[in-house]
């Protein structure tokens, strides 16, 4: 499986990058008291910092809005990801926990201020393209509504769009079940490569920590815009 990010995208944002993080033998289940405490305690901080300076003081909402704004959709009605968080969290609308993956995703998103996404890879088809989404193309995404990507970054593999720093798609969310994974981090565009992977795999480890398996991890950007990973799930598509 070859995940590249189209060349076309560095025309507009020359620094864009993703962070990629390959997790096989992993268990998914519901998270250790620790996590839950930790991300509580890390919302009800950020609750009271976000009560003291606006959104667009964080770095991290900053720069996906205006990365946004670059590719031509808008913040105002298509927020990123996390500065939907960030927002909840600013009404006091905490998170509720689901189980470990979905938890240290979120954690990793507001921790470090970035969109992040992470996909059940038995449930990809073929390779993965990252793309500016058009009129036509969309999903039923894990808010319970149909998502047009019309102008915003999406992952898309052989069969269909399922991920993006906006909301993820119902089609590869990680369950319970799921024993292999892909970690997407949408890396700040200012961040430099050496920092980015060593933010990727600072996640790797603590995701590994809390559910097992084992962690790869890579950044993908115009330097390196391809990557090839080895889905080693014997059931894959």
């Amino acid at each position: 499986m070859k995940i590249t990010i189209d060349k076309n995208l560095f025309q507009q944002v020359p620094s864009l990058k993703l962070g990629i993080i390959h997790y096989t033998k992993i268990t998914v289940s519901e998270s250790p008291q620790m996590l839950k405490g930790r991300l509580q305690l890390f919302q009800e901080q950020l609750y009271f910092e976000l009560d003291k300076k606006p959104l667009t003081d964080f770095q991290g909402v900053k720069e996906w809005r205006e990365t946004w704004k670059t590719f031509g959709a808008d913040p105002n009605r298509y927020r990123p990801s996390v500065e939907a968080l960030y927002r909840r969290i600013k009404k006091q609308n905490y998170l509720q926990t689901v189980h470990t993956a979905v938890d240290l995703n979120t954690f990793f998103s507001l921790q470090y201020e970035i969109p992040a996404g992470i996909y059940d890879l038995t449930k990809i088809v073929g390779d993965i393209h990252l793309t500016v989404g058009g009129e036509d193309e969309g999903y039923d995404g894990l808010n319970g509504r149909f998502n047009s990507l019309n102008h915003i970054l999406q992952l898309k593999d052989d069969y269909s769009p399922f991920g993006s720093p906006y909301v993820d798609s119902v089609r590869t969310a990680v369950t319970e079940e799921s024993i292999e994974a892909m970690h997407v981090l949408f890396i700040r565009p200012s961040m430099a490569r050496e920092e980015a992977l060593q933010l990727t795999t600072a996640c790797g480890n603590m995701f590994t920590s809390i559910s097992g398996g084992e962690a790869s991890c890579y950044v993908v950007d115009q330097k390196n815009p391809s990557l090839l990973l080895k889905k080693t799930d014997p059931f894959r598509l």
